[in-house]
């Protein structure tokens, strides 16, 4: 299995709020998880890091996962405990009041991936049924779309496109998505910031994560069409490949973070 993670600053914001990581405890199972901050005077930048810190620690001290269920109670258990770490945090230092973050996290085995989300952070799959979006955005756009009051092409430029429903870390108990899906051999993920998602079409994701280059060019490329589409946002990015082949340098982790 290769994985790869990338984050950057985009070309309009001075900070990078989003952040994240590929993570593989001492078990060998992998922790691919994208966070994207959010809060006044780089609180979001807290958000984002705590959240991700927080997660690779538990992770360091996580066991093998036999089943969904276990993996599904891993991702519930530790996504609370993160959410009241923030929400305290918050409390205490004024300058932190009302940050948050997104979150969007899987766990890769050689079975199955198991795939938690809060916000519009998202998780695509890439398998023989063809590319699709696993995620729910938590935001008001999707809940006009998904209650017929808009199109899905109207949500697209709509003034509150970036007004969330759920987020972590903002208030003493939080909802959140969990599936899990069989991942097999060839199979591919990708975890995303709205960074990317906003920009880039899910035609031109297809495009790139299907075609013969290394998962290192395929996420530069993906980021490179991001930017070239006016890089307004921070975009970060995790793509996991069900490969056996071993990729040199293909499995990075959070210090990858650039601001």
């Amino acid at each position: 299995m290769k994985a790869v993670f990338k984050t950057d600053r985009g070309k309009v914001r001075q900070h990078n709020e989003d952040n994240g990581g590929i993570f593989i405890n001492p078990e060998g199972v992998r922790f691919a998880v994208v966070a994207d901050g959010m809060g006044g005077h780089r609180a979001g930048d807290v958000a984002s890091s705590m959240a991700i810190e927080h997660m690779r620690k538990s992770w360091d001290d996580s066991n093998s996962f036999h089943t969904p269920q276990e993996a599904e109670s891993w991702l519930r258990e530790k996504i609370e405990s993160v959410n009241e770490l923030l929400f305290q945090h918050s409390e205490q230092f004024s300058e932190c009041q009302g940050m948050g973050t997104t979150i969007v996290a899987a766990i890769c085995t050689d079975k199955f991936a198991t795939i938690a989300n809060i916000g519009d952070s998202r998780c695509y799959v890439y398998n023989e049924s063809g590319f699709k979006q696993i995620t729910e955005d938590h935001s008001l756009v999707n809940e006009l779309v998904r209650s017929g009051q808009i199109s899905r092409e109207d949500a697209e430029h709509h003034p509150r496109k970036n007004v969330l429903l759920r987020a972590l870390g903002t208030e003493v108990h939080v909802d959140m998505d969990i599936t899990t899906i069989v991942f097999e051999e060839g199979d591919m993920l990708l975890l995303c910031s709205d960074g990317l998602s906003n920009k880039v079409s899910e035609q031109e994701m297809i495009d790139i994560v299907t075609d013969e280059r290394s998962l290192e060019e395929k996420s530069d490329s993906l980021i490179t069409l991001a930017n070239g589409y006016g890089g307004e946002d921070n975009i970060t990015l995790v793509l996991v490949h069900f490969d056996d082949e071993t990729e040199s340098g293909g499995e990075t982790d959070v210090n990858r973070k650039k601001d």
